[in-house]
């Protein structure tokens, strides 16, 4: 289904082959000010994750039903970046992404004065739908306006929102968290958002919308990509808060998604205007660069996730300190990102791409030993060298899948890129959550073992816990005493829970392998050259 209809005069109908064509002031703008919308909506995923027991404790929700502040967003995110490439037709580009942009201020906004769960939910789901436009828009955008030799230079820009939002996503929220309040994470879109207006406002061609293309829209496959991706990524975010398939609200939700969501692939393959085109999937190229770019998802959101919780729960960081942490995986990708292009002239892009996997997956095999010790200076090398990684992985990866994508393509290609990093991250999240669950359990029942009446070495500690609570105000011997096996038992937990993030590690760094073998595949296209002629 044909997803952009170029109306921008600045691109040549057609271009010498030797020469690259001129890309005007207006059509930079358009793809800045798309990007800068792009960045602002992924920021606002982990910004707000950052802060949760904050908004949780400012709006009175619990915190079982306080995940439903990022669920609700993820949820509408991810239905409407499918959509967005034929909403661009129906509407117009220029009214599309404007209004969106629109709705996305005043509903961040909005945020900040909720006064109770059910409000935040309902406004949050609706930042999220607005939101998720802008992350689609601004790839298509890139791949249709952009001439193929200036497209890495573009992609640059588009990884910053797509790697280094979700890593400097903690650090801003947790900054504002501690020094203004929780409200500013949600103002904090303001004046980026007036100016991302601003650019598109006065880059983007006024275009005809095409209403009757709602008569002519694939609506049973947008109801069941809909209702199959709602009721998956809410399996994902709350099954293992729930026990998994041991709550009846998460089987049912995942038979509603074993149900449509291969309903939806059947009904795509067959119509004749699909909403989005699945067999650009079968192209190797795009197939193999979405299956790593998946993977990519897997650890890019993975890791956010599993290094706060650490750093919570066994340093007792708070949420600006976390966010300085987690700063080194941000930063540098800020001056890693803009030299990318220049080493796509001088290198084979697979070659780019495997280093990037290989640092990525290094970087969290440097993880795997983790001790009772290990806090943020131990962390700020595998950080920096993570940052490396992305830097150098987004940008190839997506020139080389997309480069034989037709104009008429390139708004299923955009969707089916974006919607499966960001599925990526949800099945990530959700197999680490399991996982440290499990692997906590399990070394805990090894060290419990370990731990015997029988031995001296425990006799030992337990004497001296019980003399320390004496000493410090304990009269009762007994007291000292139990009080002694409680904190051993605390000791024992904590040690499990560390050596369980241990093992979260091991798992993103083998997803990374597994997504350099996948990047192994990728065949070289003759045209990636930044700057350079095709």
């Amino acid at each position: 289904m044909t997803t952009l209809n170029t109306t921008l005069d600045d691109v040549p109908a057609s271009e010498p082959e030797a020469a690259t064509p001129a890309v005007s002031a207006k059509t930079w703008l358009a793809v800045i000010g798309a990007t800068l919308g792009a960045f602002m909506a992924v920021l606002n995923i982990q910004i707000v994750n950052a802060s949760l027991a904050d908004i949780q404790g400012g709006i009175g929700a619990g915190i079982d039903d306080g995940g439903w502040i990022s669920t609700s967003y993820l949820i509408a995110e991810i239905v409407v970046i499918p959509l967005s490439g034929w909403l661009a037709q129906v509407f117009s580009i220029r009214i599309y992404l404007l209004t969106n942009a629109l709705l996305f201020l005043v509903f961040s906004a909005a945020c900040a004065l909720a006064q109770d769960l059910p409000q935040m939910i309902v406004l949050r789901a609706v930042q999220g739908f607005t939101g998720g436009v802008l992350i689609p828009m601004a790839f298509t955008l890139i791949i249709t306006l952009l001439p193929k030799a200036k497209q890495p230079i573009g992609l640059a820009m588009f990884a910053i929102s797509a790697t280094f939002a979700p890593a400097i996503g903690p650090t801003i929220g947790g900054y504002l968290t501690e020094n203004l309040g929780w409200q500013y994470i949600f103002y904090v879109n303001t004046v980026p958002g007036a100016i991302m207006i601003a650019m598109l406002y006065v880059s983007l061609e006024p275009g005809p919308m095409k209403l009757s293309l709602l008569r002519e829209g694939d609506w049973l496959g947008i109801i069941t990509m809909a209702i199959g991706l709602s009721a998956l990524q809410t399996v994902l975010e709350e099954g293992n808060k729930d026990d998994w398939f041991g709550s009846p609200f998460i089987v049912h939700f995942a038979i509603v998604a074993a149900i449509a969501l291969p309903l939806f692939v059947v009904i795509e393959l067959l119509t004749k205007k699909p909403l989005l085109n699945l067999r650009i999937l079968f192209r190797r190229n795009f197939g193999f660069g979405v299956l790593a770019n998946f993977l990519l998802g897997v650890a890019l959101y993975g890791s956010v996730y599993v290094l706060p919780v650490y750093l919570s729960r066994i340093q007792g960081y708070n949420s600006e300190q976390i966010g300085m942490v987690l700063a080194w995986t941000g930063f540098p990708q800020l001056l890693l990102i803009p030299l990318v292009p220049q080493l796509l002239k001088r290198l084979d892009p697979r070659i780019v791409i495997g280093v990037g996997f290989a640092l990525f997956a290094g970087s969290n095999f440097m993880n795997i030993f983790m001790t009772n010790d290990y806090a943020a200076d131990q962390l700020l090398w595998p950080n920096v060298i993570r940052a490396f990684g992305q830097a150098l992985v987004f940008a190839p990866l997506s020139a080389v899948a997309t480069s034989g994508v037709e104009a008429e393509n390139a708004g299923s290609a955009s969707a089916l890129f974006n919607m499966m990093r960001n599925l990526g991250g949800a099945i990530g999240i959700a197999a680490l959550q399991t996982l440290l669950t499990k692997r906590e359990q399990y070394h805990s029942n090894i060290l419990t073992q370990s731990v015997s009446m029988f031995e001296n070495a425990t006799r030992t500690r337990l004497e001296q816990l019980t003399q320390y609570f004496i000493n410090h105000g304990v009269i009762d011997r007994v007291d000292a005493a139990h009080r002694a096996y409680v904190a051993i038992g605390k000791i024992i937990q904590k040690q499990a829970f560390i050596l369980g993030f241990s093992d979260t590690f091991y798992l993103l760094g083998a997803s990374q392998i597994v997504a350099l073998a996948a990047a192994l595949m990728l065949t070289k296209p003759g045209h990636i050259e930044a700057g350079g002629g095709h």
